[in-house]
């Protein structure tokens, strides 16, 4: 599974300091996504080969511990989605009555709780921590959030009691692909959902926010079998102004995590939004295959199209490799072009790609488009192969690989995403620097292979002539 943890405590503990450290790992993206007050926010992060989720809450707000009103909103939120929370208190101030409110709220959940004792840099773990023993929770621990001493320890206790799904971890082993719909509330998921079912399976509403929680519906459709995963709307922060548009984001995010594939659906009424913008980018960063829908395309104007269609090419243009679909949801125009991109998408983000043909368009690149020089060298890619899937990685060997300059590597991920056809895969690339372990096996190629790498090596010397 992947876990929801829920940072808590009283104002100026290191909450949200704690949140940036544990959410700078590689593989972290903080998803400032609405649906949140500013008290609250989400973001993965990663322990050991685990992902989670960590929440980012609101501080209690005065010393006599009564909660601002909104704050206390989001923060019960927050507490009720969690799997796990970590209870911060200051070991500068040390034990103050509002720490004993808030572990006298939290002991009766029934959710494990570890206490940090942060900002404890500079002093003995045993002393900084002595007074929480007091709280009657688990015993606390001794970290410093600034400097992440012991965090690895707090991460060890909190997730110790959780196990990884391997069929959640990838979910594409199922033969059934899953499906994440998501979007802004109102762009006509649950209708989609209800479409592709031939039937009022989800709740339907001009209200926006009607679909609270993720909700999981199995299809057969041509003979192949889905998970349609319909998703809360989430909004920007500045939108959500009452308690029923507080959705769990939580579970949306989950669902994108676990999802083979995420369609992302655009109401072409209210043209592309940097909120839509974001979604996509997070689904792609998260290595999700995506498609996107432009819904609601009915009944528009040829102006409106061909402004939604400047606006596809402007605001998504990192991710031109992803296939955009007019639909109507409503009416079920193209909702099956949609689906196949779908397909299409979580096809290329299995794909085995043969190492023969990686460097074959390696080489070819390398041709067009020499790497630049380096310190008075030029940067050489000698080989590649693939390094794992979902999403597709291909790992590049060379010399000075790290002075790679990021319009290089972007035009190896395109020239790469283009020869192997993966229309709606993100494509990861790494380079490695070092030894070629295949050297020395020249005399296994064939006549035929030599003369075609002969000629490449002559057109290259050409070229930088």
């Amino acid at each position: 599974m992947v876990p929801v943890i829920a940072l808590v405590g009283r104002p100026n503990v290191g909450k949200s300091t704690l949140f940036n450290h544990l959410t700078r790992s590689k593989d972290a993206l903080v998803a400032d996504l609405p649906g949140l007050t500013r008290d609250r926010q989400y973001g993965f992060a990663n322990f050991q080969d685990q992902v989670f989720i960590v929440v980012d809450t609101g501080g209690l707000a005065a010393a006599d511990s009564q909660l601002d009103q909104a704050s206390e909103s989001q923060t019960r939120y927050a507490i009720a989605e969690a799997d796990a929370i970590i209870f911060l208190v200051d070991g500068r101030d040390g034990l103050t009555p509002s720490d004993r409110q808030v572990a006298s709220s939290l002991r009766g959940l029934g959710k494990p709780i570890a206490v940090a004792v942060n900002k404890s840099e500079g002093v003995d773990a045993n002393l900084a921590v002595a007074e929480f023993f007091e709280l009657g929770l688990t015993p606390p621990l001794a970290i410093s959030a600034v400097r992440g001493q012991r965090v690895g320890e707090l991460l060890t206790q909190v997730l110790s009691g959780f196990d990884m799904d391997p069929v959640q971890r990838d979910p594409a082993s199922s033969e059934a692909m899953e499906v994440a719909i998501i979007g802004r509330p109102n762009a006509g998921k649950s209708t989609l959902v209800n479409r592709l079912l031939g039937e009022d399976r989800v709740v339907t509403s001009d209200v926006p926010g009607t679909t609270r929680d993720s909700v999981r519906i199995h299809l057969s459709r041509d003979g192949k079998d889905y998970w349609l995963v319909d998703t809360a709307g989430l909004r920007r922060r500045s939108r959500v102004d009452n308690d029923i548009e507080q959705w769990s984001v939580a579970q949306t995010l989950l669902a994108i995590d676990r999802a083979s594939v995420v369609v992302a659906l655009i109401d072409a009424r209210l043209g592309v939004t940097d909120q839509d913008v974001h979604l996509i980018g997070l689904a792609l960063q998260r290595g999700r295959p995506v498609a996107v829908g432009v819904n609601k395309w009915d009944g528009l104007s040829r102006g409106a199209r061909q402004q939604i269609n400047r606006d596809v090419d402007r605001l998504l243009d990192f991710a031109k490799f992803v296939k955009v679909v007019p639909i109507s949801a409503l009416h079920g125009s193209r909702i099956d072009d949609l689906l196949a991109a779908a397909r299409r998408a979580h096809d290329a983000g299995q794909r085995d790609l043969p190492t023969a043909d990686i460097n074959r368009v390696l080489e070819a690149a390398v041709v067009a488009h020499p790497p630049p020089v380096v310190r008075g060298r030029r940067i050489r890619l000698r080989y590649a192969h693939q390094g794992g899937r979902r999403p597709p990685r291909i790992v590049v060997h060379g010399n000075q690989t790290g002075h790679l300059p990021d319009h290089y590597r972007r035009y190896l991920a395109n020239t790469f995403r283009q020869a192997f056809a993966l229309e709606g895969s993100p494509l990861a690339l790494e380079f490695k620097q070092g030894d070629n372990p295949f050297a020395g096996r020249r005399n296994e190629l064939t006549p035929r292979q030599r003369r075609s790498r002969q000629r490449l090596m002559r057109h290259a010397k050409g070229k930088r002539r």
